[in-house]
């Protein structure tokens, strides 16, 4: 009881990195029960965009496809090497494909967000999965970001800074006036909060 607050909320900005082991691989959260208003790690209950899957899919067929079709344009290019080219293309390009079709939708599953009039709740990853609550007292600030393809989407991210050693809380693909109203209302709930952001 005479923990001070600040070392409580940096108690309380947890990650959870571990959870793609074999027991607990994409579904069992680790629910906590709070007593007397503490915060607990629990499941949030918001998911991203659906153009979300679409986004992800854009992102990893941009890191898979050019390499792979480098090395065909080259494998047609230069006779003696062919074989090697080819092989190398196949060996990029078939995981590439297989992640491409199975990694956004296993993301879009996985990927949740709340928030509350106390903190800031976020699960992402899709093999390994990141839980993280961040007490509105130690917001620093709240940004949105817009890339080249999550603009294609009409989609952004939130970016909450937070004073913790773990970084910012990022809730991905959220629809561009949810990202801006979301970024609006919790500055004003995050002024309203006594706290130290430091």
């Amino acid at each position: 009881m005479g923990r001070s607050p600040q070392l409580l909320d940096l108690l309380l900005e947890l990650t959870m990195d571990d959870f793609a082991t074999s027991e607990t691989h994409a579904h069992a959260p680790p629910v906590g029960t709070a007593s007397g208003g503490d915060l607990a790690l629990r499941p949030p209950s918001h998911a991203p965009d659906r153009r979300s899957i679409g986004w992800w899919t854009v992102q990893a067929l941009v890191t898979v496809l050019p390499p792979t079709l480098i090395l065909v344009l080259l494998g047609v290019l230069i006779t003696p090497a062919r074989y090697w080219l080819m092989l190398a293309a196949a060996v990029i390009g078939a995981p590439g494909l297989l992640y491409t079709a199975v990694m956004p939708a296993w993301r879009y599953r996985v990927h949740r967000w709340e928030t509350t009039g106390d903190a800031v709740f976020t699960r992402a990853g899709w093999v390994r999965q990141q839980w993280r609550i961040a007490p509105l007292s130690r917001i620093q600030t709240v940004d949105t970001v817009r890339g080249p393809i999550q603009q294609m989407f009409a989609l952004s991210t939130l970016v909450v800074t937070t004073a913790s050693a773990a970084g910012a809380v990022r809730i991905d693909g959220l629809a561009q006036d949810k990202a801006r109203d979301l970024a609006e209302e919790l500055t004003r709930i995050t002024q309203a909060t006594p706290g130290d952001a430091t």
